[in-house]
């Protein structure tokens, strides 16, 4: 609790408000106008910073210009701030020229002789020996994987030809040996696993997990036509989806073909008799 007290100012003889606060310190008790004093003095001081003259600086980046309007007093440092907002380029990765040297970042910008419309010249620094290594090694892991990507494109290519040429087959009633759809789904299933083994990022992997659907949507249709060239006269409409786990058959498995038709030895007798 704050306690209040009178004592006499003995040099102006004027009473003068005190307050002990807690701990015992004894401080002068503050009126009201001593708080608006304390306000508009704050106040001031706002407004001062918001007065304080700032200076347009010109910047030249290769064939680009642009501005940044920092206060006068800055310093180069702060420059770069702007710059990077402007860029984006990071201020590490500046180097701010103004009358031909390169500027610190801790020189002010009046002491250098910076004024308002000033031109500065801004260099991208160059990137470690580490950083490029990274950036070329990166590139050409992205480049095999494209190309490796391509390469399993191709082949796809040929199988989709495959599928196509069963496809018209089956359509036109023709009867196909299941070893055929068996190769075709080895096939794929070996361009599948190629796809797997690619190592890719960005565009890289966005190809490769196209060709995977491209590779499941021609295993799919093989699926389809297998089923349909083992029931040829199925109402289409009521054939089952065959789903095959990619792996190869044994040679001993059974035919699906039905048995031939077999010929008839018996001769028919047009002659009737009449019973009575």
């Amino acid at each position: 609790m704050k306690s209040s007290s009178k004592y006499d100012n003995i040099n102006t003889n004027e009473s003068v408000d005190w307050e002990k606060w807690p701990g015992g310190m004894i401080v002068q008790t503050r009126d009201d106008d001593d708080d608006d004093r304390h306000h508009q003095d704050g106040d001031d001081a706002a407004a001062a910073a918001s007065l304080r003259p700032t200076v347009k600086i010109n910047v030249a980046h290769g064939p680009s210009q642009y501005e940044v309007h920092v206060p006068a007093h800055s310093t180069f440092g702060d420059v770069k701030k702007a710059i990077a907002e402007k860029t984006g380029l990071e201020s590490q990765q500046q180097k701010v020229l103004f009358r031909g040297k390169e500027k610190e970042d801790n020189e002010h910008l009046h002491t250098s002789g910076v004024k308002d419309n000033s031109k500065v010249l801004l260099l991208e620094e160059p990137r470690s020996k580490e950083e490029r290594h990274e950036e070329v090694k990166d590139s050409e892991e992205i480049r095999k994987a494209l190309q490796a990507v391509a390469g399993v494109r191709a082949e796809v290519d040929k199988l989709s030809e495959r599928v196509a040429a069963l496809e018209v087959a089956v359509n036109g009633g023709t009867k196909i040996a299941v070893e055929e759809f068996d190769v075709s789904a080895e096939l794929l299933m070996r361009q599948l696993l190629k796809l797997d083994g690619i190592e890719a990022e960005g565009e890289a992997k966005m190809q490769r997990k196209a060709e995977v659907r491209r590779v499941q949507k021609f295993h799919e249709s093989l699926d389809n036509l297998k089923a349909r060239n083992s029931y040829p006269f199925a109402d289409s409409s009521n054939t089952v989806t065959v789903t095959t786990q990619w792996e190869t058959f044994d040679s001993g498995m059974g035919s699906l073909n039905p048995p031939p038709s077999m010929s008839s030895s018996t001769n028919l007798n047009e002659d009737w008799e009449r019973f009575d």
